[in-house]
C-alpha cells in the first residue's frame, strides 16, 4: 500500500503500524497484533486517498537509479544533518531536565547509538551496495555480462542492511516508549517540546527511508540481478 501511495505512511504511523521493517504483513495481521480495529484503519486510509488523490509519490514506479539518488540526497543527507542538530538539542534538554526525568538520559543514549550506527550504515550503502546496483543497471543498459561482486550475490549485503534496519526500528520503539510516544510533560519548556517533535520527525523519516529500501529498492535490485544471471 505504501509503495503505491506514500501518503498512507502517515496514517499507518498514527496507528503505530510498522510498514517498513514489518511491511511484509497484511493489514489484517498488523491490526490483529496491535489489537486495533481494521475498519478504523481502512476508514482513515480512505480519507487519505481523498486528500491526496492527485499528489501521491509512487516510488514503486521510479527507476532504481532515481530511487538511489532520492535516498542519498534526501534521507541520507537528513540523517547526517538533522540528526546532529537534534542530538545537540537533546543534550541541552538532558542537562536541564534529566534530573527530573531520568528517561531522557536513556533516550540520549539510544539516539547517540542510533546516529553512530546509522552513519556506518549509510557509508556501507553508498560505498558498497548502491554502486553495485548502479553496475547492474549499466550492465543491463549495455547488454554486458553480469559483473563480479566481492560479496557474491547482492542478497548478501542486502540481508545485512535489512538486519540493521530492524535494529533501528526496535531502537526507536524504545525511544517512543521512553517518551510516552513523544509526549511532553506539563513542565516541559519549549526546547523540551521541540526535541520530542524532532525525534518523532526523525523516526517518521526513518520509516519512509527503510520502507523505500526494504520494500522497493532491494526487491527490484535482487530481481534485476536474477534477470541478468539468466542471460
Amino acid at each position: 500500500m505504501v509503495a503505491q501511495d506514500i501518503h498512507k505512511a502517515k496514517v499507518l504511523n498514527q496507528f503505530h503500524i510498522d510498514f517498513c521493517c514489518g511491511g511484509d504483513k497484511s493489514l489484517g495481521e498488523a491490526c490483529h497484533a496491535l489489537n486495533i480495529s481494521i475498519e478504523d484503519v481502512k476508514s482513515a486510509l480512505e480519507q487519505s486517498d481523498i486528500a491526496h488523490e492527485s499528489a501521491a509519490l509512487q516510488f514503486d514506479n521510479w527507476r532504481l537509479d532515481l530511487l538511489i539518488d532520492y535516498i542519498v540526497k534526501y534521507h541520507h543527507h537528513y540523517i547526517r544533518t538533522q540528526g546532529i542538530e537534534t542530538y545537540k538539542l537533546l543534550e541541552k534538554v538532558c542537562k536541564a531536565h534529566g534530573e527530573k526525568n531520568p528517561n531522557l538520559f536513556k533516550v540520549q543514549k539510544h539516539f547517540y547509538e542510533s546516529l553512530t550506527d546509522l552513519h556506518q550504515h549509510l557509508d556501507k550503502e553508498e560505498i558498497v551496495l548502491f554502486p553495485f546496483i548502479q553496475e547492474l543497471l549499466s550492465t543491463e543498459k549495455n547488454h554486458q555480462s553480469l559483473p563480479d561482486f566481492h560479496c557474491g550475490s547482492i542478497e548478501n549485503p542486502i540481508s545485512v542492511m535489512i538486519h540493521e534496519h530492524d535494529g533501528e526500528g526496535e531502537r526507536f520503539r524504545l525511544i517512543s516508549q521512553l517518551t510516552q510516544a513523544y509526549t511532553a510533560p506539563d513542565y516541559a519548556c519549549e526546547s523540551y517540546q521541540l526535541v520530542l517533535n524532532l525525534l518523532q520527525e526523525f523516526e517518521e523519516n526513518l520509516h519512509i527511508h527503510i520502507h523505500v529500501e526494504n520494500n522497493i529498492l532491494f526487491p527490484k535490485a535482487i530481481k534485476l540481478q536474477h534477470k541478468l544471471a539468466q542471460l
